[in-house]
């Protein structure tokens, strides 16, 4: 099946595979010998998904896709710095990849651990501080809405302002505007295997 070049197109296909995810009426397409030497001299992904390492959330899974469908980017709570920015521009930018996904999910370790850190003022050891840095924004937001739950509040805020910042820079803006690319904001329920869109789907 051609790879969509629409966002809007795009999007159906991520959503109808999460779909079949929730389901179990799994296709997994692109998943062979055949693919695999088709894809093997280039690649037209028609996704670029930034998500979460955590073990639970393999975006080519959750939305039953296979090789070369996506360009898939993993960081802990979907952190963002210039190299992982640059890596999420890379599809739109050097060929024309229609759609953004940044995809947080429930229950996420990296994102409670962020929030427990600044909440209580202790830092995380080594690198892991780099995380808590990146979080800091979504966790003032958080603080800022309250609510039973705050860590689920800042792991939702992490995604729609990550998706807003992608949305908006200098790079991807002016595709964005011009309809040839859609970021969406979206969240993984662990419990459901359901993604639900926050912000941004393509009409």
């Amino acid at each position: 099946m051609p790879p969509p070049t629409t966002p809007a197109a795009a999007f159906t296909r991520l959503m109808e595979g999460n779909k079949r995810w929730v389901s179990g009426d799994l296709q997994h397409p692109d998943r062979d010998p055949d693919r695999r030497e088709f894809v093997a001299q280039q690649q037209e992904p028609y996704g670029s998904v930034l998500s979460c390492i955590d073990s639970r959330v393999p975006p080519e899974l959750l939305f039953d896709t296979g090789l070369g469908d996506l360009y898939v980017m993993r960081t802990g709570g979907e952190a963002i710095g210039p190299v992982v920015t640059g890596s999420v521009e890379y599809g739109p930018m050097t060929s024309g990849t229609p759609l953004i996904v940044v995809l947080g999910h429930q229950r996420c370790g990296a994102v409670k651990a962020a929030y427990d850190s600044l909440r209580d003022g202790k830092p995380l050891p080594g690198n892991l501080q780099a995380i808590v840095k990146a979080l800091e924004p979504a966790y003032r937001q958080a603080v800022r809405e309250g609510g039973s739950d705050p860590v689920e509040t800042m792991a939702r805020a992490q995604v729609t302002l990550t998706a807003a910042d992608l949305r908006t820079n200098d790079d991807l803006a002016p595709l964005v505007k011009k309809g040839d690319l859609a970021v969406v904001g979206a969240y993984y329920s662990l419990d459901t295997g359901k993604v639900e869109v926050l912000s941004g789907a393509p009409s």
